[in-house]
């Protein structure tokens, strides 16, 4: 997969699932699809049949990480997405791969570190540039946290990020996982796009969401429809979701999707799946319609943030 021109889903005969939206310099379908669930698909040609799924049914934005699957994602990303499809691709660092491990990856922050993930997702990815590449930071939402020399100042970081973007290495810079703080240090070297943990259940980085918004920095959450962890709050186990999806003919998750596309334009979405049918409804979220009754009773569900559901 190299470098070329950007045809967009009107040229290619495609719809914009979820209407357009911005990355970057980039316009792009605000429904996007996150590759990471492919590690685990075991069936390669079945793998990239999803991800060819994917743009015929008009996502033109992917993402993913060396580290999914140590590499593996990547790799099936090479194949299956061609020059003509005018897919952005974006990428992530600040961990590396981890196998056999009781967390399938480790935190990798430091410099150095940053600068040879983005090499080993370019060979992986077999690009000469990465549109854009997120550095997941772990300062807020759920998972690990730095220590020792993994903690590492946002100033040498970016440093190193920026240099990457001068060299042409990658196009574009996000941040993960952050506090609002962290953002506003960070807004002089120029941030595309934000990928934090929020949901319907999980509104505890609103602060962070607003900031986005007034920077005109694409808010592009993960966990879209509450933690997949055991016992964290889901949002289709929500009433309110539930009733919801039945008045529309619906499914819970796509009302979940739905209502992050309507809570602020500049939110992109990259529900993640390795089933050909959950991609379809994904994608569909983007034609689903809330009403004002209806999104008064979604925004009217409780932040669930940090409850812990036991049993």
């Amino acid at each position: 997969m190299t470098p070329t021109g950007t045809p967009t889903p009107e040229s290619t005969g495609a719809a914009r699932p979820g209407g357009p939206g911005r990355l970057g310099d980039r316009t792009v379908s605000r429904v996007g699809y996150g590759a990471m669930q492919l590690r685990l698909r075991g069936d390669r040609a079945a793998a990239i049949a999803i991800l060819r799924r994917a743009v015929e049914l008009g996502v033109d934005h992917i993402d993913t990480a060396q580290f999914y699957g140590d590499g593996l994602v990547n790799d099936l990303i090479r194949e299956a997405i061609r020059p003509e499809d005018g897919v952005l691709v974006a990428s992530k660092v600040g961990a590396t791969p981890n196998p056999g491990g009781p967390v399938p990856l480790r935190i990798a922050q430091r410099p150095e570190e940053l600068r040879a993930s983005v090499e080993d997702n370019l060979a992986s990815l077999g690009l000469d540039r990465i549109p854009l590449v997120n550095l997941r930071r772990m300062d807020a939402g759920p998972g690990l946290r730095p220590e020792g020399d993994q903690v590492v100042d946002l100033d040498d970081q970016l440093a190193v990020m920026v240099a990457m973007r001068d060299e042409g290495k990658i196009g574009a810079i996000g941040l993960g996982s952050v506090t609002a703080d962290i953002l506003r240090r960070a807004l002089p070297a120029g941030i595309a796009c934000v990928q934090n943990a929020y949901s319907l259940v999980s509104r505890d980085g609103e602060d962070v969401l607003d900031l986005c918004a007034a920077e005109d920095i694409a808010w592009v959450p993960f966990f879209p429809l509450g933690s997949g962890l055991p016992g964290l709050p889901k949002v289709t186990d929500e009433p309110a979701v539930v009733a919801a999806a039945r008045s529309l003919g619906g499914t819970p998750a796509q009302v979940g999707l739905a209502w992050l596309l309507h809570h602020a334009p500049n939110v992109l979405l990259i529900p993640g799946t390795a089933n050909a049918g959950h991609l379809q409804e994904n994608v569909a979220a983007g034609s689903l319609v809330l009403d004002e009754a209806t999104l008064a009773a979604l925004d009217a569900v409780p932040d669930r943030s940090g409850e812990v559901v036991l049993g």
